[in-house]
């Protein structure tokens, strides 16, 4: 018999991989999510859909009367832009969400809750990366600053009420359902500009580093994260887990990938490589450089990465190809 799972956001870009990977692990799935940036198309029909917005009764009542033994939130603000011209939105939504989640779980007696938190803004930029969980925290943006908050809440629920929670901090996430029109997500938005052949444009010189891992790689490590047997909650990192691949990649690497993707992607709109770059100022907020270690993800959740950037890259163009 599969678990009863609830995921919050499960109809965004990383929610709706993480919601098909319950499912093929036979779970049971219910799918918390707006439509704000979500599509109902990315829901599987195996799975319930609730409409509603995270920080709402309604969403809380269900989480309390549904028998849920796994709480994934995924449900978030996730432009670290948008969280520096409007922090107290990007609070609202990233911080009294969750704690309505919270509550939710609390009075339905859930078990364990996973939560979707942020390596690559958490940890600002007091060391060299690739950097480990008990890096100094130091975020440079409100959506880094609420997401660590977010995790204080977590650690004080779990010693309160005796529930288990994991915090997964990603790197910089791509793939397949990433929207190339949106504000967040790099990648996704190249590729949609190289396969139109219109300019790409760079923040910055370019060589700001990102640390880039496949979606169905995370949505692998939640699956690990709900199965696997937790350390005790001795401190905030103590059930933290870095979800990235330990590399870094430039902006202008990134671009270069891309662009070569672009040209052999199969189907669709194929590829129209692009010369074009321009350059416009860095934007606040946004860190240098940034890798996280995953070696206690791997010795703990027995979980690594397993898509090389050059296949996750092909894998993502051709899905934005022929969408």
């Amino acid at each position: 018999m599969g678990r009863n799972v609830l995921v919050t956001g499960g109809a965004g870009f990383i929610g709706s991989h993480v919601v098909d990977a319950y499912l093929a692990a036979g779970d049971t799935v219910t799918v918390v999510d707006d439509l704000s940036t979500g599509r109902r198309a990315h829901v599987p029909a195996a799975a319930t859909l609730i409409e509603a917005d995270v920080r709402s009764e309604p969403v809380r009542e269900a989480i309390a009367r549904g028998g849920f033994e796994i709480v994934n939130h995924h449900a978030a603000q996730i432009d670290v832009r948008r969280s520096v011209a409007d922090p107290v939105f990007d609070a609202s939504v990233n911080l009294l969400g969750l704690l309505n989640v919270l509550q939710g779980a609390q009075a339905g007696g859930v078990r364990r809750v996973v939560f979707a938190s942020s390596g690559g803004t958490v940890y600002g930029e007091a060391a060299a990366p690739p950097l480990d969980e008990t890096t100094p925290k130091f975020p440079a943006s409100p959506y880094g600053t609420a997401k660590l908050a977010a995790e204080y809440y977590l650690a004080a629920f779990a010693r309160l009420y005796g529930r288990e929670v994991v915090a997964l901090r990603y790197s910089n996430v791509y793939g397949p359902r990433q929207d190339g029109h949106g504000e967040a997500g790099v990648v996704a938005i190249f590729a949609r500009q190289v396969l139109e052949g219109e300019p790409l444009t760079v923040f910055g010189d370019g060589e700001q580093t990102r640390d880039m891992v496949f979606a169905h790689d995370v949505a692998a490590a939640n699956l690990a994260a709900s199965n696997a047997s937790l350390p005790a909650l001795s401190d905030l990192d103590a059930c933290a887990f870095n979800i990235a691949t330990g590399l870094e990649t430039s902006v202008n690497q990134l671009v270069a990938a891309i662009t070569r993707a672009g040209m052999t992607a199969e189907g669709g709109k194929g590829g129209k490589p692009t010369s074009q770059v321009r350059y416009a100022p860095a934007r606040p907020g946004e860190l240098r450089r940034n890798a996280l270690a995953v070696d206690k993800a791997a010795l703990v959740l027995g979980w690594r990465p397993r898509t090389t950037l050059a296949d996750g890259l092909r894998l993502t163009i051709h899905a934005l190809a022929e969408d």
